[in-house]
């Protein structure tokens, strides 16, 4: 599977300048990040999350964790937990599992960020699929997904 139609029509649609990153295949963002040689820090990774019982997407470093602490305190929820791949299998068709980009807003879904990636000029993250990486600027992100920045501290 090459990179999600769905995100690569947004992208052109949207006259966006992104590379693709072809890596061998990896299924951790770890792995994703030793074998594209981008380091950790600089990789995005998205994680599903229910806030609430609804789903919505984490996005923060490949080196980092989700504290689902810090969701409830930050945005005053009453929970916030881990999604498992059976949860969300559904919500991604056009993706392999566990490879979807950090677009909630092309899935419905309400998209979480980082301060830390929003820091950066650019951001890397899976293209949909677990051999492809998508890179561009952090600002054409932003504009297109527009998420909420928040602290995540690691848990």
């Amino acid at each position: 599977m090459s990179i999600a139609k769905r995100l690569k029509k947004f992208l052109d649609e949207n006259k966006v300048k992104y590379t693709i990153i072809t890596h061998s295949k990896a299924y951790t963002a770890q792995e994703i990040a030793s074998s594209s040689h981008i380091p950790g820090k600089e990789l995005a990774k998205t994680v599903v999350i229910k806030i609430d019982g609804k789903f919505a997407l984490a996005v923060l470093s490949a080196s980092d964790r989700v504290s689902c602490r810090q969701f409830v305190d930050t945005l005053g929820a009453k929970s916030v937990e881990l999604a498992s791949e059976d949860d969300f299998r559904g919500l991604f068709p056009d993706c392999e599992t566990g490879a979807m980009p950090p677009f909630g807003n092309l899935y419905n879904l309400s998209t979480y960020v980082a301060s830390n990636i929003s820091d950066k000029g650019n951001i890397a993250f899976n293209a949909g699929n677990h051999v492809e990486l998508i890179k561009m600027k952090f600002s054409d992100y932003e504009n297109l997904v527009k998420p909420t920045i928040i602290h995540f501290e690691l848990d």
